[in-house]
């Protein structure tokens, strides 16, 4: 009875963190749409999420943080780079060329993307003979498959926009970076698959900052710190004048606060505890139900139209995720080798982005 009670309050903390990061996904959007630079967007966030965790780490683990090294600021340093500023402004740009539900459906391929590299530095293993690695295969498969559908196919508009007039609106307003064509729907796309490939790369870093600084909190308040400098020097660069810096609206200061507070500080709080409860396929099988909000939220605030490649896409791809995550587990019960990226770090930004 307790255990069946503690797995309910589990379940109830990751529905009402994916009810936050669904909301997120949505705000991040609105504020894009709205003209706020990503990189501006990116920038300010890291620097909130930064100030937010760096008490709680120093609390934490102020007796117990190992001696910084170059080499563990070296890793550190890419950890920022593909956990925090380059990801997240392919995974914005990307966002501001498409849709929040069409993006939260790249989210799902991560893990995919994940195992691949691994397997390309043969931190991973695939035998295609066990039962684990067949599940593995066929989820990478499908996933793949549902990559390329939502890449290359939109088809018909089963959901059509609620308020053309607004979105027609919308269009004039904000020129081509909102624009529903089909290309800039393809280079939305590309956006988010070299994100997707970014977001891979940090999880392989990870594995190694698991490793050399065994301070969670530590190591993640670093993270956001060199994201935060990292952005704001790639600002420098593509943004002109003081003005881009500041948030025009209420919106996009709300955007700026929730991303930062509840989307990477209180959420990874939380996805890191969970994953010492259950375990980080327990929080993974919850990615695809982000999506799903998004894609409520989308229709009824956004008026987006939902187009059948995007759900046929998407629909392949919460499979391909599923068997991968089956597999995963599997491998994880039955089998003495353990892969040497499957560690509890690698997995709490899943969902953060």
């Amino acid at each position: 009875m307790v255990s069946c009670l503690r797995d309910w309050k589990l379940v109830l903390v990751m529905l009402s963190v994916t009810a936050c990061f669904s909301v997120m996904n949505i705000l991040i959007k609105v504020a894009i749409t709205e003209g706020m630079p990503p990189l501006v967007l990116v920038s300010l966030r890291q620097l909130v999420a930064t100030v937010f965790i760096a008490p709680i780490a120093y609390l934490r683990e102020r007796k117990t943080r190992p001696k910084m090294t170059l080499e563990i600021f070296v890793y550190l340093f890419f950890g920022g780079l593909f956990g925090a500023s380059l990801t997240q402004y392919l995974f914005y740009t990307g966002l501001k060329h498409t849709s929040a539900t069409f993006t939260c459906a790249f989210l799902n391929i991560v893990p995919v993307f994940t195992f691949l590299m691994a397997l390309l530095f043969r931190l991973d293993i695939l035998n295609i003979k066990s039962k684990a690695g067949v599940l593995k295969l066929m989820g990478t498969l499908i996933c793949l498959a549902g990559t390329v559908l939502l890449m290359f196919y939109q088809g018909l508009a089963l959901i059509p926009s609620h308020n053309s007039h607004h979105s027609e609106r919308s269009k004039q307003e904000s020129g081509p970076a909102i624009s529903s064509t089909r290309h800039d729907w393809m280079i939305g796309s590309i956006f988010l698959v070299i994100g997707c490939i970014a977001w891979s790369s940090w999880f392989l870093v990870q594995s190694k900052i698991g490793k050399k600084y065994p301070a969670l909190y530590s190591s993640t308040t670093i993270t956001f710190f060199l994201g935060f400098i990292q952005a704001t020097a790639f600002c420098f660069v593509t943004e002109k004048g003081i003005s881009a810096w500041i948030p025009q609206t209420k919106l996009q200061i709300i955007t700026v606060v929730f991303s930062g507070i509840v989307g990477s500080g209180i959420g990874f709080l939380v996805l890191s505890w969970c994953v010492e409860k259950r375990g980080p396929v327990f929080n993974a099988a919850f990615s695809p139900l982000t999506q799903m909000m998004v894609a409520v939220f989308d229709i009824l605030f956004l008026h987006e139209v939902l187009h059948l490649g995007s759900v046929l896409g998407s629909a392949l791809v919460i499979a391909g995720l599923y068997f991968l995550l089956w597999g995963k587990s599997y491998e994880a019960h039955h089998s003495d080798v353990k892969p040497i990226v499957q560690n509890r770090d690698t997995h709490l930004q899943l969902q953060t982005v």
